[in-house]
């Protein structure tokens, strides 16, 4: 709807009009100005702004994995976040690449196609430098890389293209594997020039070293999963209950988990001198007796109570009950924790 001006607003533009302070023909330039909006046929937009949104979304996510992981990784204070994402022809990227650099093709599994991750010199020289022990100094010489430094780079791109499947969970899940690895932009070409791709732009410092990583994503790699990069369907996809099979698999890597468990057989008290006089054969007196339950911890939990005994010449414990009494007291010390 236009917006309705007032009366006072009409008189002031009428005066501004007959004393000349505003020009009638720069009113009508204007409008024309931002009714004509400048659109190229030969490189048409296939991705709308609210995709690029979400791919935005999940790369800030993305950055969050990376710096905790390389801070670890590396032992040096890392920041990465995201500059720009932005909808550009490929040619109009592979002409942007410096060389030498780290070009990584990757497997974008399971959607058919491969994407290219971009590591500027700077930012390779100083993974190595301080994966090597260095200070990861800048490193201002330009030349190619040793089959040394080659390999530490490819175990480093395995394990940061990892980190990318989370941040896309709520898309797709993927399973990334890296292809290969070229350092001359010449010998890169996964698409066609013409080709349109979303260039995810990460600027990233290492200690006191900046540079950027440069993510290239094909538009036909993730046009089966277009309907799905949108900011509603991401907060929609947040929001929805679970599904059975997401609890199913949910399960099932909950199943995978391991736990102490901790059979007490009982407890005693002896002197020092009778510890430091102990030999093999010697029997030490406990507070319970063979036909007493004993104690069963999960972690530090006490949980079950059972019988201890033999199941094919192992020692085994057979659980008799569970330890209601223990969930309380568990739950009652977590809130006065959390207190």
């Amino acid at each position: 709807m236009a917006e309705i001006m007032s009366q006072n607003e009409i008189d002031s533009l009428l005066n501004a009009l007959s004393t000349g302070e505003v020009d009638v023909e720069e009113i009508k330039g204007s409008d024309e100005d931002k009714k004509i909006i400048a659109y190229d046929f030969r490189s048409p937009k296939k991705l709308a702004k609210d995709q690029l949104k979400t791919l935005q979304i999940i790369h800030d996510n993305f950055c969050r994995a990376l710096n905790t992981f390389l801070a670890g990784y590396l032992r040096s204070y890392v920041h990465s976040e995201v500059l720009s994402v932005e909808e550009l022809s490929y040619y109009e990227f592979s002409n942007s690449i410096a060389n030498p650099s780290v070009l990584s093709i990757i497997d974008f599994n399971p959607l058919e196609g491969q994407i290219v991750m971009d590591l500027s010199p700077t930012v390779s020289f100083a993974f190595i430098d301080r994966i090597l022990g260095g200070t990861g100094k800048l490193f201002d010489e330009k030349r190619t890389f040793t089959e040394i430094e080659a390999t530490l780079i490819k175990k480093l791109v395995k394990q940061i293209m990892d980190l990318s499947i989370e941040p896309w969970a709520n898309v797709i899940e993927l399973t990334p594997r890296l292809d290969k690895i070229e350092y001359n932009s010449q010998f890169v070409q996964i698409i066609s020039p013409n080709e349109t791709v979303a260039l995810i732009t990460l600027s990233i410092k290492i200690g006191d070293v900046e540079g950027m990583i440069n993510l290239c994503i094909p538009h036909i790699v993730i046009e089966p999963i277009l309907g799905k990069l949108s900011t509603k369907f991401w907060f929609s996809k947040v929001s929805k209950e679970i599904t059975e099979n997401e609890k199913s698999t949910l399960r099932k890597k909950l199943e995978k988990g391991k736990l102490r468990v901790t059979a007490i057989l009982g407890r005693t008290e002896i002197t020092v001198k009778d510890f430091l006089g102990l030999q093999i054969g010697d029997v030490i007196k406990l507070d319970n007796v063979a036909k007493d339950e004993i104690e069963i911890k999960v972690g530090e939990k006490q949980k079950y109570f059972g019988l201890p005994g033999t199941v094919k010449n192992n020692l085994s414990v057979r659980v008799t009950k569970i330890d209601r009494e223990g969930d309380e007291n568990y739950e009652r010390n977590a809130f006065a924790r959390g207190n």
